[in-house]
């Protein structure tokens, strides 16, 4: 019996797709919603509120960090403990190009499955980015699957045919509790990979070289770009060169010509959506990692009225200090924005914002960086997570542009004339 641990994207989508394969299983949800339980419930699946069958495999979803003490007791009592992607390995033929690193997931991701889908593949994405893996592995010719350190920390046999390895930074250390268990979560990527896979890798990165040295999967090392946006475009056209070349097919070369015109944007990363006069607005909400943070700062028009904070994740801010003559305010937010804005090291005005509704210190933010800019950026790259304020960073996104919206900014784009 398979006991699904955790509802939510993830675990519905597992419950779905042992739906579509007539296995049993039951459901748990230490925080269950009436919604989620009711599509639990209509797939056919039983709860077990008490946690009282006998399991041989629990499915958990990614929020649920492996020292939980419910699944340790799984665990104790002969369950393996797996996560959606290593159930989509094992119960689906289908090819998986499996992608991580501590920044660039979600762009590689999409735009790998893209590029393939140009070159006349039935590529889908999945993971963690939008919509679960084990929703798309089905339908796919093969599957694009972005992967976090929370769904890497439990898989086991799981070997993609080519594993994507973007970078090894900083992040969830509140999770993981050490840099050195954080970046063993994310070469489990890495770990059955065969000399009959590919692996596509940031040489620039040390960590990251040396990881790749030790693997005897085939290597396709990228350099990075000038910019996140091209570095992440390397390394999509270096996981579709590797696939392309397993598959013993050529790449066609006027096919990606085309592709490249029609990349997809992914939302909430450096868009520069508003203005108001000469300010313009920049929602990076997904900026939760230094690399992406710096970059924005380095980016973004001066002088910079930066929003900053939420729940810190581990953030290195002393990778930030370079930029900060760019910045004229640091808006601090969230449960952590304060202490993290200290620990910048002074030299720039910090404005704490005191309100812990999420929209209501999201407009006081906005409305302080008026009051200081006639010129420059208006900058959401928070370097935090948003749970402490919103439901995930997309509803962080939407507080910032309704607040901007609400004090003034108009809708604009860079191509659109001034």
């Amino acid at each position: 019996m398979i006991l699904v641990f955790g509802l939510g994207r993830s675990g519905l989508g597992v419950l779905r797709f042992l739906a579509r394969r007539g296995l049993s299983a039951r459901f748990y949800d230490d925080r269950p919603k009436e919604e989620e339980v009711a599509q639990a419930l209509a797939l056919g699946f039983t709860p077990d509120w008490q946690l009282a069958g006998a399991y041989r495999e629990v499915v958990a979803a990614p929020g649920v960090p492996l020292a939980h003490p419910k699944l340790e007791a799984l665990a104790a009592r002969g369950a393996l403990v797996m996560g959606e992607a290593e159930l989509a390995y094992r119960l689906s033929p289908t090819p998986i190009i499996g992608i991580t690193g501590t920044a660039g997931k979600t762009s590689t991701t999409l735009f790998t499955a893209h590029l393939l889908r140009g070159q006349g593949l039935r590529a889908l994405e999945g993971g963690n980015v939008d919509p679960p893996l084990v929703s798309v592995v089905d339908e796919a010719e093969v599957a694009v699957a972005e992967l976090s350190s929370f769904q890497l920390e439990r898989i086991h046999r799981f070997r993609p045919r080519v594993a994507v390895l973007l970078n090894l930074g900083v992040d969830h250390l509140d999770r993981h509790g050490s840099l050195e268990a954080y970046h063993a979560a994310k070469l489990n990527l890495l770990k059955n990979l065969t000399p009959e896979d590919a692996l596509v890798y940031n040489e620039a990165d040390p960590k990251v070289r040396e990881a790749a040295s030790r693997t005897p999967a085939r290597p396709y090392p990228f350099t990075p770009g000038n910019s996140p946006r091209e570095s992440n475009l390397k390394a999509a056209l270096e996981a579709t060169r590797a696939y392309l070349d397993l598959l013993g097919r050529p790449l066609d070369e006027k096919a990606l010509e085309a592709s490249l015109k029609t990349l997809p944007e992914p939302p909430h990363r450096f868009q520069a959506f508003a203005r108001k006069g000469e300010v313009v607005f920049i929602d990076d909400s997904i900026a939760t990692r230094t690399p992406a943070v710096a970059a924005a700062l380095q980016a973004a028009p001066a002088p910079i009225a930066w929003i900053l904070g939420g729940e810190d994740k581990g953030a290195d801010l002393e990778a930030l200090k370079p930029h900060l003559d760019r910045v004229r305010v640091v808006l601090a937010i969230g449960r952590d924005g304060p202490r993290m804005a200290e620990g910048l090291g002074g030299g720039v005005e910090v404005v704490v914002i005191p309100e812990k509704d999420g929209r209501e210190a999201m407009r006081r933010a906005v409305a302080e960086a008026l009051k200081r800019l006639e010129v420059g950026s208006v900058l959401l790259a928070p370097l935090a997570s948003s749970f402490d304020q919103f439901q995930d960073y997309k509803d962080r996104a939407r507080a910032f542009r309704e607040a901007v919206y609400a004090l003034g900014g108009e809708p604009w784009t860079p191509s659109t004339p001034s």
